[in-house]
């Protein structure tokens, strides 16, 4: 090789050309490494409520659970109808004798103006509820004698036709003395009371009657002059031991 020439002078540099075509896309480089985990970003904005799903099936009954205090009392309920009538139980138990309501009657004579000096005066018919009980009996009237000395009528009760005999006669008498020639008539009003026991339930007839006195003639007696007189007839309950 021959020697090097000396170099020419450097000419002037031309303008830039047109810009190439683009070329293709290369094929994409292999992933690179998984870079670190960035910092968590600051909570967004709630989003708007979603449409409600589909209601999902029924799911098992879970275990009971234990029974919760009593609630506060509601309102009393309207009345309901009137049920059918049950049939009639057994008979209840024996009541203690005198548990009955009270029992009486009275009998009551206007002007009665009875003369007679012996028998039957008036009676009244009674309703006695129980074997048991006693029955108290009055009368309350007029009683008196006349044209008489030393002399008396007894006016006495009846039960039934029969005088009482638990526990005794239920009588009274009016005794006078100076009284002939009609010296006295004093009418008085009178009470003769009692109670006769062991008489039986059911219909009672009272009567009410004068008579002599054992050992006594007659006498002029009267009974019911110009006044109102009563029998008076109470069913009551047995007597204390």
């Amino acid at each position: 090789m021959g020697p090097r020439g000396n170099k020419g002078d450097e000419g002037a540099r031309g303008r830039p050309g047109a810009p190439g075509v683009k070329g293709v896309k290369g094929p994409a480089g292999p992933a690179g490494p998984r870079g670190d985990k960035g910092e968590a970003g600051s909570a967004g904005s709630p989003g708007n409520k979603g449409d409600t799903g589909a209601r999902g099936k029924q799911g098992p009954s879970g275990p009971k659970g234990p029974q919760g205090p009593s609630g506060a009392a509601g309102s009393p309920g309207n009345k309901g109808d009137t049920g059918a009538r049950g049939s009639q139980g057994p008979p209840g138990p024996k009541g203690d004798p005198g548990s009955f309501g009270r029992n009486w009657k009275q009998c009551v004579f206007k002007n009665l103006n009875d003369g007679r000096d012996s028998g039957l005066i008036k009676e009244c018919i009674f309703k006695k509820a129980s074997d048991t009980t006693g029955l108290r009996v009055f009368w309350s009237g007029d009683l008196r004698l006349a044209n008489c000395h030393g002399c008396y009528r007894r006016w006495y009760f009846t039960l039934n036709g029969a005088e009482c005999s638990t526990p005794g006669a239920i009588d009274g008498i009016v005794y006078m003395v100076h009284g002939s020639g009609s010296k006295k008539n004093l009418h008085r009003v009178r009470h003769i009371e009692g109670v006769c026991e062991k008489i039986h339930k059911g219909t009672v007839r009272v009567g009410f009657w004068v008579g002599n006195c054992a050992g006594h003639g007659s006498a002029d007696a009267y009974t019911g002059w110009n006044s109102v007189s009563r029998i008076y007839v109470e069913e009551v309950p047995p007597p204390q031991a």
